[in-house]
């Protein structure tokens, strides 16, 4: 199979090239020396999954796609979105599309699916829990405040750094031996959220406390706050075990192991964002 990772002429549409991840990735693509497109709302051109209008002006000269919807590829209509998006790619000449997508997510593998059907070169990425969603999302301020309230119980899930998620996208933008390949993504161990705080607290110096909450308190949180009560039904990952075992698509593309929370943890508590 021909390999592009040489050719460093190609430029890349990241979409959510701001996000967690995206911007992860345009940081190493960018150290390569390879041209960056951002898709975002602020992007020029703008970039907006619910305007369909803006992927066009987004795809001109563009040959390959790094591909994360927002909030979550699970949520509805994600997947017609993404498959009609993929149709759009290929027909502009974007034809190598990586797309970020979830572990256990059938919802998530139905846009997959959409995707795959447009004809493009595609990987899939299945990513575990980000690390980063304690630091850089939802859990940020439940860790400044010292008490993390999930209905998750004891259960377990296998939390993955971003940075490597990155990595292996890169990979599969930058290399054709991973087109038509499908990897799922986790950290070196499982961790219920009583350890997750374990770990924040050594880090951090200070107490953080994992309450266990049932899923109707947790919903009428989240009605508090304005966020929509998809958000309590991807707990259900968790709950039910699908994810309770470790996956190794970070060593199978990069030839290591990924990095642990613990690492993660003392790396962002040093940059102060937990600080109270």
């Amino acid at each position: 199979m021909t390999q592009t990772s040489n050719d460093i002429s190609t430029t890349a549409l990241l979409i959510g090239g701001n996000g967690k991840t995206g911007r992860r990735v345009a940081q190493k693509l960018h150290a390569q020396g390879r041209p960056v497109r951002i898709g975002s709302r602020t992007g020029d051109p703008a970039f907006d999954w619910n305007a369909p209008g803006t992927w066009g002006p987004s795809l001109e000269g563009v040959d390959r796609v790094y591909v994360t919807y927002h909030p979550d590829l699970g949520f509805p209509g994600a997947a017609e979105q993404v498959g009609a998006f993929a149709e759009a790619a290929v027909a502009a000449g974007a034809r190598r599309l990586v797309l970020l997508s979830g572990r256990g997510e059938p919802a998530a593998q139905h846009a997959e699916e959409c995707l795959k059907a447009s004809g493009a070169d595609w990987t899939v990425v299945r990513a575990s829990w980000f690390n980063q969603n304690f630091d850089e999302d939802f859990f940020l301020e439940p860790v400044r405040a010292g008490e993390l309230a999930l209905p998750t119980g004891d259960a377990v899930e296998a939390f993955v750094d971003t940075d490597d998620i990155a990595e292996v996208v890169v990979a599969a933008l930058t290399d054709d031996r991973h087109t038509g390949r499908t990897y799922e993504l986790s950290g070196p161990r499982l961790m219920s959220f009583a350890d997750v705080a374990v770990e924040l607290s050594k880090a951090t110096g200070r107490e953080i406390a994992y309450v266990p909450v049932s899923d109707a308190e947790y919903r009428g949180v989240l009605r508090e706050v304005g966020l929509p009560q998809e958000f309590a039904d991807l707990f259900t990952q968790i709950l039910d075990g699908r994810n309770a075992h470790l996956v190794h698509g970070v060593e199978e593309v990069l030839g290591r192991k990924p990095k642990d929370f613990a690492d993660y943890a003392r790396e962002a508590a040093a940059t102060g964002v937990w600080a109270v």
